[in-house]
């Protein structure tokens, strides 16, 4: 198992008399990449900035390879690399811009050269070595950063919503690039996103922050399938989120009243009578026309509706069928298309047992 390379232990943050973040326990794993995600204001910010160093906590201490960091912060400093949202060129060529962490860690200049050229080359700009830094775009200016954060060779890099200034074909573009990096290097790596395609694309692990505390952690799929509660679910994705009981248990499945209707569930720690929250996954729900009685597919809940919403969402179209509650399903326009639904039109929503993820009500 991996050794941790940064702690925090008892951590607090507080400006006034507002606590920004409090976690009583964080490992950043040797090796693995962490991603943070949480709504703005969430404290992701502030949170990053203590594991760099650069903010000191309130309370609580920070670890290095296990032991505190106490005086020995400007020398671990210099085995980090930290990349912001807001790209810091300096009024010089675009090589010299790549090439200055290196210098101020005394990196020859021979070699300097040779580190630029090469992660210039991995993040694609290589032919603008020579253009002053100050004339590029956002994205070039960005692939810079990141050139300049790996060229140092950090034992962490620590990334606060890098790609958050971007448009998508240029954010798109560059995690591709940083996942290959990230994968080539094997740098231990905190990422800051409020976006979940980042944090899907990139995270060994994932960490849920809201309110400065983390409120689930764990892999991609571990958060994004099963969240903790029904905040967290929410901010994940899962649209679909309905109060209901649970009226029988038999076989590991559990049938639920949800709003007068019965709908089956994978459980195996509920008891009879539990009030729960029925959460799916929009992209987990299949919709058909509710003309006939044949379900073409496996799964075991159907529940009949009409149409009342249809939103396109770029090559998605999303559709929300009132079943005495409303749930939203995620289709291809080409589905769409073949389905030939309209609002108004009588739909059959349907979705595995295994589809629905419980988490118990709070009394």
């Amino acid at each position: 198992m991996n050794q941790a390379k940064l702690s925090l232990r008892d951590v607090r943050v507080r400006r006034g008399r507002s606590e920004l973040v409090a976690v009583p326990h964080l490992d950043v794993l040797e090796g693995e990449v962490l991603v943070v995600i949480g709504p703005n204001g969430a404290g992701k910010s502030i949170l990053l900035e203590t594991l760099a160093l650069l903010q000191q906590p309130t309370a609580g201490r920070v670890l290095f390879e296990g032991e505190p960091v106490d005086g020995r912060q400007l020398r671990l400093r210099r085995r980090m690399a930290v990349v912001f949202q807001e790209s810091a060129m300096l009024r010089r060529s675009l090589v010299d811009n790549v090439a200055m962490g290196m210098r101020l860690r005394g990196v020859p200049r021979s070699l300097r050269r040779e580190r630029a050229r090469h992660w210039m080359e991995r993040f694609g700009i290589a032919h603008l070595a020579g253009r002053s830094a100050l004339t590029v775009s956002g994205g070039e200016a960005q692939r810079a950063n990141l050139a300049r954060a790996f060229a140092v060779e950090p034992e962490v890099l620590l990334l606060d919503e890098p790609f958050s200034a971007l448009d998508q074909p240029t954010r798109d573009d560059l995690l591709e690039d940083l996942s290959a990096a990230l994968r080539e290097t094997g740098v231990t790596t905190v990422f800051v996103t409020h976006d979940r395609g980042e944090a899907l694309r990139l995270g060994d692990r994932v960490a849920v922050l809201m309110g400065g505390v983390i409120r689930q952690m764990g892999t991609a799929t571990e958060v994004f399938a099963a969240p903790a509660d029904e905040e967290v679910a929410a901010f994940v994705g899962v649209e679909n989120i309905v109060p209901g009981r649970v009226r029988s248990l038999a076989d590991g499945l559990a049938t639920l009243d949800l709003g007068g209707l019965a709908v089956e569930a994978v459980a195996s720690t509920l008891e009879l009578g539990a009030e729960v929250l029925a959460c799916l996954r929009p992209e987990d729900v299949v919709i058909e026309p509710g003309g006939g009685d044949s379900h073409p597919t496996s799964a075991r809940n159907h529940l009949r509706g009409s149409v009342t919403r249809i939103t396109p969402l770029g090559g998605q179209v999303r559709v929300v069928v009132d079943c005495g509650f409303p749930l939203v399903a995620l289709i291809t326009k080409q589905s769409l298309e073949d389905l030939r639904l309209r609002v108004g039109d009588e739909a059959v929503a349907s979705f595995k047992a295994s589809a629905v993820h419980l988490i118990p009500r709070r009394r």
